[in-house]
């Protein structure tokens, strides 16, 4: 029977951060005048740029993430680009209390992807090869101590205002998303699945929502970046092997996960970029709010003439 999560430790987690998002809001607000130079999107030819910060919170306690990520588009088509995001995790104090586990920071796995893209009237398409090498600290969760890759496969269509949308890929390990960083990470064969739709309320506005599947087969191993190697507890009530353990392994179900997502994104410039979310996984009757802001800082430098 699913339990119903309290939004109490979840609102006490995103208070604690609001003022590093703040800080963040702050450079934005006094690098303003720089991005609103830029008046066109990014050109179908030459490199690219991008820095994102997010954050997950939850009564878990709260991931945060900081990827910078450079690349290059050889044209509409074929694009590569790669990057190394650096974590921030900050248990919640039921966490703490009952696992010992205390704050962590450090690098992520570095990843390197090729993009394959098709613009259709009928369909949009895009296809995508990511691949990570074990740069993190798997003890912490930020690695799961093998190179990984995932094979991604998108497509929409525009209704006017709605835009419908599917996703469906292999990998060997869970990816965060761009509205999720999960409190784990895992090895081992998965399908993935989501498809939800977006709708523009306005030129600077729109909201979305879909439904997601993670399907695995065989063998899994979960690692927690909530619960480090030392800090294993057997006592508390749990719903994911990550709550109480660094690392179990196991048959499929483990790294099993359904639920949905909803979010609304805000584009005050062509350059930024800023969404917050809710998701809620029906597997571990986890409630997760997410924000985020992303700088095109590509776009930015070549509105300069640099």
């Amino acid at each position: 029977m699913a339990r119903e999560v309290p939004y109490s430790a979840a609102m006490e987690r995103l208070k604690s951060i609001s003022q590093g998002f703040a800080c963040t809001l702050l450079l934005l607000a006094s690098g303003a005048s720089l991005f609103a130079a830029a008046e066109s999107d990014e050109s179908t030819r030459g490199f690219t740029f991008s820095e994102r910060f997010q954050g997950s919170v939850n009564t878990l306690g709260a991931v945060n993430e900081l990827d910078s990520n450079i690349g290059y588009n050889f044209n509409t088509h074929l694009g590569v680009d790669g990057g190394l995001p650096v974590y921030f995790v900050r248990p919640s104090s039921a966490t703490t209390s009952t696992t010992g586990m205390t704050s962590s920071n450090g690098i992520g796995n570095a990843y390197g992807q090729v993009r394959l893209t098709f613009a259709n009237p009928l369909v949009n398409f895009e296809s995508s090869l990511t691949g990570t090498a074990p740069t993190g600290d798997k003890t912490a969760g930020f690695s799961t101590g093998h190179a990984t890759a995932d094979w991604s496969n998108y497509f929409d269509h525009s209704f006017s205002r709605l835009t419908p949308f599917g996703d469906v890929g292999i990998a060997n390990s869970v990816s965060d998303t761009m509205f999720f960083i999960r409190p784990y990470t895992t090895y081992g064969f998965v399908t993935h699945m989501e498809g939800g739709a977006k709708y523009r309320l306005a030129p600077m506005l729109s909201v979305g929502a879909s439904l997601y599947e993670i399907a695995p087969s065989g063998q899994q191993t979960v690692i927690s970046r909530v619960v480090k190697a030392q800090s294993q507890s057997s006592s508390r009530q749990s719903h994911g092997a990550f709550e109480t353990a660094n690392q179990t392994t196991g048959s499929s179900n483990i790294a099993a996960d359904h639920g949905f997502s909803a979010w609304v994104q805000v584009r005050p410039l062509k350059t930024i970029n800023l969404f917050a979310a809710y998701t809620r996984s029906t597997q571990y009757s986890l409630d997760t709010l997410s924000f985020g802001v992303s700088f095109n800082v590509g776009s930015a430098i070549r509105s300069l003439g640099i």
